[in-house]
């Protein structure tokens, strides 16, 4: 990988208090502009792996570089600066259900307005026009008055995208975005995340349960089980018989393969 990666870990493990290793002894580098999709088991470490960029979770040990500087230390300003740049998207959506979409679009903006004047809704001009043209582009235009909680899952989904994008972020991070949302509006959301990432070269990473999905929309696929990256390869290498054995019950050790190239061994 030629190109400086917009998000570098290093030998990063993450062990919970109760003894639960979420992550073991990760290395993975992402260029900017990737879609790359998390694969696994529940329970195998993609939403541990996720939250460690945006500083949601903190790591036990190992570094975490975005643009080359490490972020596992942020604390204040700093780290409020490392999550204006990265959007992230839930499963269960995180919006506010009595507000209007309009201020939920606009909390995307909250990390570039002082305290008071986002609690009180004082937004710019040129950030309510933002909103607008956010929600048009999902395909939520003419939603922008209406209440959260009126609005379908899928809707309310998009409505969370378009949260993200206010934030002119540079990593959107989407965390099982589609677990809850039937086909149709699955492929919407999917596509949704797709052309941020096309036309704004933003890095996306989907964690996702679906192997159809993962190998239609991503660039790069990775696999963890028990918190180990076992599988890092870019979509054209990805084969049926790689992903099945992601999933595979872990009992032996195995030889993988690493978009470096390079076969390890790990307990599966």
């Amino acid at each position: 990988m030629t190109e400086k990666p917009v998000i570098e870990f290093k030998q990063v493990s993450k062990k919970y208090p109760n003894g639960t290793v979420g992550l073991k002894n990760i290395n993975l580098k992402i260029p900017q502009g990737e879609f790359l999709v998390i694969v696994g088991l529940s329970g195998a470490g993609k939403s541990t792996l996720m939250r460690t960029i945006n500083r949601m979770h903190d790591i036990s040990s190992g570094d975490i570089l975005i643009d080359g500087e490490s972020i596992v230390n942020l604390k204040g300003k700093g780290l409020r600066q490392l999550r204006r740049k990265i959007g992230m998207i839930f499963q269960n959506f995180n919006l506010v259900n009595r507000s209007s979409v309009q201020r939920n679009v606009l909390s995307g903006r909250v990390g570039y307005y002082s305290t008071w004047r986002s609690m009180l809704g004082l937004f710019s001009k040129a950030d309510k026009q933002k909103a607008v043209e956010a929600l048009q582009r999902v395909g939520l235009g003419e939603k922008l008055y209406t209440r959260a909680d009126q609005l379908s899952g899928g809707q309310q989904q998009r409505v969370a995208i378009a949260r993200a994008f206010m934030q002119d972020p540079k990593i959107v991070l989407a965390d099982e975005p589609i677990a809850s949302l039937d086909p149709l509006t699955t492929d919407s959301v999917m596509n949704d995340l797709k052309r941020l990432n096309e036309e704004f070269h933003i890095t996306v990473i989907v964690n996702l349960h679906s192997v159809p999905l993962a190998r239609k929309y991503a660039d790069r696929i990775i696999g963890l089980r028990g918190g180990e990256l076992i599988y890092d390869e870019p979509i054209e290498k990805v084969t049926e018989a790689d992903l099945d054995a992601i999933y595979e019950p872990a009992v032996e050790t195995k030889t993988v393969k690493s978009a470096e190239g390079t076969p390890s061994e790990v307990i599966s």
